[in-house]
């Protein structure tokens, strides 16, 4: 079951759109959103991962598209399948270019498309029942192959940026420390040359 979904711009993180009653009926659903939050703005600073992900995250999965500086994202129970969580990334994604496209660069406060939400809410209940008639021959359906896309653990993801800083931390003090290195290894070479010139 669909239980999250948000849309925000990859190059600095502003999200676009939500589906306004999400996670009402979840608990923690604050601490996902953190996390979506977080993703996003891991994201923004480069660490882009494939175009298309799935995250895993306690009970839960998040599906995301990244395609033209947007990142369509929805979080969903761990046995919903792959496929229709991706289907219904592109039924959003294929709307809110559709209808957004020419204003996403030029938003500039978050939630700019907070309209979004009636197309969303609607699309979820499409895809709330995975066992609709529609459903299921959207499952069945042979042209849309999910299984290239890649899974990793939120933990693997949003670490990445911190992994980052830290290698960062850990070079420059290797670099001062091997500064200091040279300095006493010169210090250790003129006492050699200075022991040795005193004994001869």
């Amino acid at each position: 079951m669909v239980k999250l979904t948000m849309i925000a711009r990859v190059t600095d993180g502003l999200p676009l759109a939500e589906g306004l009653d999400d996670g009402r009926d979840m608990k923690d659903a604050e601490f996902y959103k953190q996390q979506v939050k977080a993703l996003f703005k891991n994201l923004s600073r480069g660490h882009n991962e494939a175009s298309r992900m799935s995250i895993e995250t306690g009970p839960y999965v998040f599906n995301y598209i990244i395609e033209g500086r947007v990142c369509y994202l929805t979080m969903c129970d761990r046995a919903y399948p792959k496929k229709l969580a991706f289907q219904y990334l592109e039924d959003l994604k294929n709307e809110f270019e559709r209808v957004n496209g020419s204003q996403i660069e030029t938003a500039a406060r978050p939630y700019a498309f907070i309209k979004f939400d009636t197309f969303i809410q609607k699309t979820k209940k499409l895809y709330q029942d995975t066992h609709t008639q529609r459903n299921i021959a959207k499952l069945n359906d042979e042209l849309y192959e999910v299984h290239q896309i890649m899974t990793r653990n939120v933990q693997d993801v949003l670490g990445v940026g911190e992994q980052l800083d830290q290698v960062s931390q850990m070079s420059s003090r290797l670099s001062s420390e091997s500064r200091i290195y040279a300095d006493k290894a010169k210090d250790l070479n003129r006492q050699v040359s200075h022991f040795a010139a005193s004994c001869t």
